[in-house]
């Protein structure tokens, strides 16, 4: 009678150790994963600097009103103090690679005193902050906080995939019912 058990009794343990081996080894690989960096990649995923420090766009010392806020889109804000004509055309056309996806961003512009391109705001510093360099480059939330700060020598495709991403994780607003039922 005892050696008609013994295969179910194996059988049983056989079971409670492969239970077990579920869920410890994940818990042992992220340990050893964590523990030696192995499978973990050591990029950034953002190309420009995260700067929480910075002040919000309605707090940035530029003349006149700031329209900016008003759309509740991303803002691509750029300085414009040199070589205007080429930098506001190359985020014209960064603006323009979004695709569907450009109408929830906007461009702010600066200083310069070139002709305003299609969908851009301008605007002229009041006076010039310490944190602000020529030619530096800022993606804005929708309410206006600072989300990634870029030198002058940024490429326009390292901006255009991180807006791109950005755009991506924060999807749309869903549209208000109140604005709907104004719109029939």
């Amino acid at each position: 009678m005892t050696a008609s058990r013994t295969p179910e009794v194996r059988h049983s343990r056989v079971k409670l150790l492969a239970l077990i081996a579920v869920f410890a080894l994940p818990m042992l690989v992220a340990w050893v994963m964590v523990t030696w960096r192995i499978g973990i990649p050591d990029e950034r995923t953002a190309h420009g600097q995260l700067a929480p420090d910075l002040p919000s766009l309605s707090e940035w010392p530029v003349a006149g009103p700031n329209d900016a806020l008003d759309t509740g889109d991303w803002i691509l804000a750029f300085d414009c103090s040199s070589n205007c004509e080429v930098m506001a055309d190359q985020w014209w056309r960064v603006h323009r690679a979004l695709g569907r996806e450009a109408p929830r961003v906007s461009r702010l512009r600066i200083g310069g005193s070139s002709d305003t391109l299609p969908g851009e705001m301008v605007t002229q510093w009041s006076t010039r902050p310490d944190w602000q360099q020529p030619g530096q480059v800022w993606i804005l939330d929708p309410r206006g906080r600072v989300v990634l700060s870029y030198s002058v020598e940024v490429d326009a495709e390292d901006v255009l995939a991180d807006v791109n991403r950005l755009l991506r994780i924060n999807p749309e607003a869903p549209v208000h019912v109140g604005r709907e039922v104004a719109r029939r």
